[in-house]
């Protein structure tokens, strides 16, 4: 499948649709068919108007759509995005709220780079941004990368996570979402011994697969199942001329959206069923809801080939980071090495991506950190989604999170003023 044929032949699919979509939506709404009292012509819009919104967003990148965040003094504070550091294959981001005091805490958020966008984190930063100074590591979609600007594989993603690391500083506050777990611990470990005085206060790992064997799920078994011949042979195509990364191998966004949804085929099938029949009656509050969760779901970016390749060669069927035998640049990052960062992980009992077990595993790996920088949580009845954006995340997690990261920092300020303001109400 390593052609540009297959590439464009799936963007030629996802075109045609979002134009009979529009076309079925534009006939729908043709004032001549309201002479002819026929519910099929209803029905046709609505189909239409839910096709055609499907197939436009699996191109397009959300936006983050934060505009202000209600500050301590009650007013609203605008929020403006601002890019520290800008490379090929990412940038860093920093929600900068203006007109406020800057906040003691800051923190960094390792988002995935696992076939969506970084604003899959929307609702974690909006949780955390009243809190903290907060930034996120946006990823590029692969497709708008020239070839030119080289490679990019799980070594570069690490190195990127280092500079990161360094451009904000030792008072800083690390949480990994998802995939980049364990190489946010590897990225930590290589600045331990690298440049210690550049390595963040404290490390939250949520949900990751550190040692994928520690609990076997379907993508475990799936990178067990599959030979690597066999991988890129099936996932691996070249982007086509449209895209300013024409050449480049990538693992597509589409085929990685295929996938997603077969896993829940009969879900997602009731679901879109379900919401055409919304748009016909004109239910506006269940078709809210519904565009609220698939735009963000539908939005996909293709991931460059060698990334994908060496995630799943190295980090699911190699166990590199769990038999900590992991490399950067030829260089061996110990984890052992870590001695002052306070280490946390997170996981979801119900958790069916990275199950119970693969992500406390980065605690024993941190074999040269005292057990008093050391702490782990499982969230009873908690899904993948649900331990860093969901309902778990804003009424149990987020706070103990907060609580791990001021117990290895100094205090915020802010949270001295509510204690001395709680003191004097007791008085």
């Amino acid at each position: 499948m390593k052609y540009m044929a297959t590439y464009d032949l799936m963007e030629t699919i996802r075109v045609t649709n979002q134009w009979l979509g529009a076309t079925a939506e534009a006939i729908g709404a043709n004032p001549a068919v309201a002479l002819t009292p026929n519910p099929f012509f209803k029905m046709l819009g609505a189909w239409g108007e839910v096709t055609e919104r499907t197939f436009a967003r699996m191109v397009a990148k959300p936006a983050w759509n934060i505009a202000s965040v209600v500050g301590e003094d009650g007013r609203d504070h605008l929020v403006r995005i601002e890019r520290p550091v800008v490379k090929p294959f990412g940038d860093l981001i920093h929600f900068h709220v203006t007109d406020r005091p800057q906040k003691d805490r800051k923190i960094l958020l390792v988002a995935p780079m696992s076939g969506h966008y970084a604003t899959l984190l929307r609702s974690t930063v909006i949780s955390l941004l009243s809190e903290a100074e907060v930034y996120i590591t946006d990823w590029h979609n692969a497709r708008d990368i020239p070839v030119s600007d080289g490679k990019f594989d799980i070594e570069d993603y690490t190195s990127y996570l280092v500079d990161f690391m360094k451009e904000l500083g030792p008072d800083t506050h690390v949480i990994a979402v998802c995939q980049p777990v364990p190489l946010a611990l590897a990225a930590t470990a290589y600045l331990a011994e690298e440049d210690p005085k550049a390595q963040p206060r404290s490390l939250t790992l949520i949900g990751g697969p550190v040692d994928p064997d520690a609990a076997a799920t379907d993508v475990t078994d799936f990178g067990r199942r599959i030979t690597m011949g066999q991988l890129e042979e099936s996932a691996i195509q070249r982007v086509g001329f449209k895209y300013n990364g024409v050449g480049r191998m990538v693992y597509p966004g589409l085929l990685q959206l295929a996938s997603f949804m077969s896993m829940n085929a009969d879900r997602h099938g009731d679901a879109f069923r379900n919401h055409i029949m919304a748009v016909s009656r004109g239910d506006i509050g269940a078709q809210a809801k519904h565009n609220k969760f698939y735009d963000e779901y539908l939005a996909v970016m293709d991931m460059t080939a060698e990334f994908y390749l060496s995630t799943v060669e190295r980090i699911f069927k190699g166990r590199e980071i769990a038999e900590n035998r992991f490399t950067v640049n030829g260089k061996p990052v110990d984890i052992g090495k870590i001695t002052s960062v306070a280490v946390k992980t997170v996981e979801g009992a119900e958790d069916d991506i990275s199950a119970p077990g693969q992500c406390i595993a980065a605690l024993d790996l941190c074999t040269g950190l005292p057990d008093s920088k050391k702490a782990s949580h499982v969230e009873p009845g908690a899904g993948h989604y649900g331990i860093f954006a969901g309902k778990s995340w804003r009424n149990n997690i987020r706070p103990l999170v907060l609580e791990f990261i001021d117990a290895n920092s100094d205090a915020p300020k802010a949270a001295k003023s509510n204690v001395a303001q709680l003191t004097k109400k007791k008085a």
